[in-house]
């Protein structure tokens, strides 16, 4: 896991939208959606509930988003104390 992951994570999260999230990010729906499918697969959970109208946090998914976010402000602090 890396911290683009984390970001794309949060960003399909907070939008609830793979176009929306992909246009934002500057990457494909099928790199956004790529990304996700990773993170279910190594965490051995379902994030995101999908059906052709809708995208839903599952609850391991809204886990994840709260330590997606922390560990991307914490990865921030860390550059910010390093000088990065």
């Amino acid at each position: 896991m890396d911290t683009r992951a984390l970001s794309v994570f949060v960003s399909v999260a907070e939008t609830l939208n793979f176009s929306r999230s992909a246009e934002g990010l500057h990457l494909s729906v099928s790199a956004v959606s790529r990304t996700i499918a990773r993170l279910e697969t190594e965490l051995g959970q379902p994030l995101l509930e999908r059906d052709n109208r809708s995208v839903r946090l599952t609850a391991a998914g809204r886990e994840f988003r709260d330590y997606a976010r922390a560990a991307l402000a914490d990865w921030q602090q860390l550059k910010s104390r390093l000088g990065g």
